[in-house]
């Protein structure tokens, strides 16, 4: 049987290793991160694809510092817009699919609480990672007609920097210092891998255009944090503040809830309820993330 070639860009990140464990099964996968190939230097990436000819392109490359971005607003437009905008253009070319991930931040997150954001939606972001990523989005959907973009949302995973490494390396390295925790945005946890399971699925279809992609329900990060310390049984000490109590360079959207419209009016949804998937990610991972962020 033949496998359907397909590269993934932005494979050493915590999306992008999963993307290749799921897809890694079924396709002839080519991973490369920025040291291989970088997706905003136009004539390398089209010679890459040129080459390599791959049927999908999975783009899990992104400038995700989102307060970084801020001050390295060049670099985040790089990435975040000239790159897509590079990959749109070479897989129009050899007729290749694009998937692309993108963000909740594209939006300015006053929709009244709980309302989630819908893909028909107007954007409006607030932070140069939102209008980078947005730009990104314009930018593939101007020159590339077989596209897939799917927003996500408060991503974490085995690897990389997330929340949930973050707050769990703090509860086992300082079990005393008491963690504030902001309690007034919303949003729904998504685990990385579950995104690659979506991934899967939606490349078994013909879908085409922007998709919402996140765990199902939605929670403060205090109530992820709260969840998270229930899971492993640990006794932190976190307490709940405002936003406004905790400032950060980058505005964030107070609500970040996405609706998976598309997906579950087309059948296509395969997202669980962040709770379940909470759960499946620590009885697959705690261990290991034990082991790995205890330093003591």
């Amino acid at each position: 049987m033949h496998m359907m070639k397909m590269l993934i860009t932005g494979a050493q990140g915590q999306l992008g290793r999963d993307c290749v464990d799921v897809l890694g099964e079924k396709y002839a996968v080519t991973a490369v991160d920025v040291e291989e190939m970088d997706i905003a230097a136009g004539a390398s990436v089209n010679d890459f694809i040129q080459s390599l000819q791959p049927q999908v392109i999975v783009n899990c490359a992104a400038f995700t510092q989102v307060d970084a971005c801020e001050t390295q607003a060049e670099a985040a437009w790089r990435v975040n817009a000239d790159g897509p905008a590079n990959l749109a253009a070479a897989a129009q070319k050899t007729g290749a699919r694009l998937i692309h991930i993108s963000t909740d931040y594209v939006f300015d997150g006053q929709k009244p609480l709980p309302q989630a954001y819908i893909e028909s939606d107007a954007t409006h972001p607030l932070s140069v990672y939102g209008k980078s990523k947005l730009a990104g989005e314009e930018r593939i959907t101007a020159s590339c007609d077989n596209y897939i973009i799917l927003r996500t949302a408060w991503l974490y995973g085995a690897n990389g920097k997330n929340f949930i490494r973050t707050i769990l390396g703090k509860i086992l390295n300082e079990p005393d210092t008491r963690l504030k925790i902001v309690n007034d945005q919303y949003g729904s946890p998504t685990w990385s891998y579950q995104l690659a399971r979506q991934i899967d699925r939606l490349l078994t279809t013909s879908a085409t255009g922007i998709y919402h992609a996140s765990a199902e329900g939605y929670c403060t990060w205090y109530d992820l944090a709260v969840a998270l310390l229930k899971e492993f049984d640990f006794t932190g000490h976190i307490t709940a503040c405002p936003t406004a109590a905790y400032p950060t360079p980058a505005v964030r959207p107070q609500n970040s809830i996405l609706d998976n419209y598309r997906l579950k009016l087309e059948n296509r949804n395969v997202m669980e309820h962040w709770q379940s998937a909470l759960k499946a990610f620590i009885k697959t991972h705690g261990r290991q993330l034990r082991a790995e962020l205890n330093r003591i």
